[in-house]
């Protein structure tokens, strides 16, 4: 009768011990979530600024590939450290001859790496801290200055949150497929019906919101970044390598003008 006891307050004991450990983890689950939402989304003042398209002497940066060329505007009010990161790399010359290291099934491509396997050669340039803005979201076409690492303390890496930091290679975007099941559920979770109604019109990658630096927003060559995103790659490690090299060739940094823009499409449907 004894034993029989002890073996019954020893499941009493392991049933509780288990309940105890299955709510601290959904506690800090949930906690974790809580604190990495590190933006409050205020849909009343929301712009989405990356619809509007270019404006006079806006920054731009022209990207030269070996597969052809896109351009993109810079957004500094937004992304001020990241922006200026990538302008004074740029400026420097430091992209020439750089890799396109990483192409995701029609989705993204990873470029601005020295070295083929995707790193940087000194983190000199790595350690900018993350800039999330509510204006700036993961639609197709857009820029992002990619993670480079996280500093947590012990707190933050038990219930979530950090500095997150970018670098000098960055991602642009093609977009997933939108298709229905995925249209009703992006707006039931959206910030807004408004939001929800750009991704689905413009394409994009709404799993990536608020998670990387928009460094800008590609105006023109969309069918350069679509290629980009869908070359034929081999798995080895944490990228899929493009199987034939993809290079940036160069980037330069300028000012947006319609007069240019214009003269540069007319000479290129001349050729």
């Amino acid at each position: 009768m004894i034993k029989r006891n002890n073996v019954v307050r020893a499941i009493l004991i392991f049933t509780l011990i288990m309940g105890v450990s299955a709510f601290v983890m959904m506690l800090t689950n949930t906690l974790s979530a809580r604190q990495t939402n590190y933006i409050t989304i205020d849909a009343a003042t929301m712009k989405l600024v990356q619809l509007d398209g270019p404006k006079e002497g806006d920054p731009i940066a022209i990207v030269e590939t070996s597969i052809g060329e896109y351009r993109f505007v810079l957004y500094p009010e937004y992304s001020p450290n990241a922006v200026a990161n990538f302008t004074e790399l740029a400026k420097q010359g430091y992209y020439d001859n750089t890799y396109v290291f990483h192409s995701e099934s029609g989705a993204y491509s990873a470029a601005g790496a020295p070295n083929k396997d995707g790193t940087a050669n000194d983190k000199s340039h790595e350690l900018v801290e993350r800039e999330l803005h509510q204006n700036l979201w993961p639609f197709k076409g857009a820029v992002l200055s990619m993670n480079t690492t996280i500093d947590q303390n012990w707190k933050e890496k038990l219930f979530g949150g950090g500095t997150y930091y970018n670098g000098s290679r960055f991602m642009v975007l093609n977009t997933v497929e939108f298709n229905d099941e995925f249209k009703e559920e992006l707006k039931e979770v959206s910030e807004s019906e408004v939001l929800a109604d750009a991704f689905i019109k413009n394409g994009g990658i709404p799993n990536f919101s608020q998670q990387m630096t928009v460094i800008g927003q590609t105006y023109s060559g969309m069918d350069v970044v679509e290629k980009l995103a869908s070359l034929e790659t081999q798995n080895t490690g944490n990228y899929k390598y493009p199987v034939d090299d993809v290079m940036i060739n160069s980037i330069k940094i300028g000012t947006y003008s319609s007069k240019d823009e214009k003269e540069t499409a007319a000479k290129a449907k001349n050729k």
